[in-house]
């Protein structure tokens, strides 16, 4: 076998959907000496770690950690620890992620209820309460930033109609956390997950969750015959390592992973959550202003547009893949394709995290500006 070459790879500026730019620091944080995952220092850094991301989520919630693995396995931990055959759940679906959500619904073996919008669309409150009237399910799932259209989808309607339902509230909060208020209390959400590799701006790899207490008498009442499907993503095994004084030994933590999601929470907290949040907003309307007078527009509805992400429709005579090739190699320049139904006539352009500059504006637009001139 020939030898594998040496890793080199070119640098980009992150513009797509995700992964965003990582800070040197945290870079820098992962190189940290390794120690072992039940070193007493460890089990510091993981206290410390659970305490940011409870300020993060502005919560109170306990049982607030980052599951070892990416966003999606954050998302199948709250439902297959949550669900048990049998139980009704409701999910919102207006893009790719509310599908996702329904299909590990009925991987859990529940009965699945949609609440379904057109893609770029919210869910309509008026629809979700029909679909709730006569049933009482035991959880109702919707995306508060769907990643597919760009939309940001209000909360507390749809939380109080879930209470009122007798069901738990779960949010996806994938591509929100860390780029946008999240208010997991305040909202009274009972379980919510996130990922690093967005606007938090670690790598990909560990997905922040947090469950309230209403969520973790639902787990503790389980029937003893329904064990949580998934070993590896159950909470009532994870809990013993990540809680309590003495951690029992579940599975080998990735220790860098913590070590650069530690320092990416701690850039975030110098930086201030409202400040962090009012450059999103505020590169977002730069973006916006020099998409639009490019001759771009938006799939979302100015009220419901997300400033991380912006999903735009491709104007003519841009040809979809042939520019972003061209971003790609000879700008340096990443930006996502359409998913779905929206495949090849929106792209996905990300302002998250490190990747929310004022020149990571510039530079895309002035790319643009020349594509469309050399046409």
């Amino acid at each position: 076998m020939a030898a594998a070459n040496e890793l080199n790879p070119t640098a980009r500026f992150l513009m797509g959907p995700g992964p965003s730019d990582v800070h040197p620091r945290v870079l820098q944080a992962m190189a940290t000496p390794m120690i072992g995952h039940l070193d007493p220092q460890f089990i510091v850094i993981m206290d410390e770690l659970k305490q940011m991301l409870r300020e993060l989520f502005r919560t109170r919630n306990e049982l607030t950690f980052a599951v070892s693995a990416t966003a999606s396995a954050g998302m199948e931990t709250c439902f297959v620890n949550l669900l048990e055959p049998g139980d009704e759940a409701v999910v919102c679906v207006n893009g790719v992620f509310g599908n996702r959500m329904s299909d590990i619904v009925g991987r859990c073996g529940a009965k699945l209820t949609r609440v379904d919008a057109p893609w770029g669309q919210p869910i309509d409150p008026a629809a979700l309460k029909k679909a709730l009237d006569g049933r009482r399910p035991k959880l109702v799932a919707v995306v508060h930033a769907e990643t597919s259209t760009g939309l940001c989808q209000p909360l507390e309607e749809i939380s109080r109609l879930a209470h009122e339902a007798g069901a738990l509230f779960l949010v996806d909060a994938v591509t929100s956390l860390g780029g946008m208020d999240v208010r997991t209390d305040e909202w009274g959400i009972d379980a919510i997950y996130s990922g690093t590799q967005k606007c938090i701006s670690a790598p990909p790899g560990l997905s922040p969750v947090s469950f309230s207490p209403r969520a973790v008498q639902a787990m503790e009442s389980r029937k003893a015959a329904n064990k949580v499907q998934s070993w590896y993503l159950d909470l009532g095994l994870l809990r013993t390592y990540w809680q309590g004084a003495k951690r029992a030994y579940h599975h080998t933590a990735p220790v860098s992973m913590i070590y650069g999601l530690h320092e990416a929470l701690r850039i975030i907290f110098e930086e201030g959550l409202e400040a962090r949040f009012e450059r999103h907003r505020r590169n977002h309307e730069l973006l916006r202003a020099g998409l639009e007078e490019l001759g771009f527009e938006f799939v979302v509805a100015p009220e419901y547009r997300l400033p991380m992400l912006n999903a735009v429709r491709i104007p003519e005579p841009l040809e979809d893949a042939p520019v972003r090739k061209r971003l790609l190699e000879e700008y340096n320049i990443e930006i996502g394709a359409g998913l779905g139904e929206f495949a090849g006539k929106v792209w996905r352009i990300g302002l998250m995290g490190c990747s929310c500059t004022p020149n990571h504006v510039n530079m895309l637009l002035a790319a643009l500006r020349q594509i469309q001139q050399d046409r």
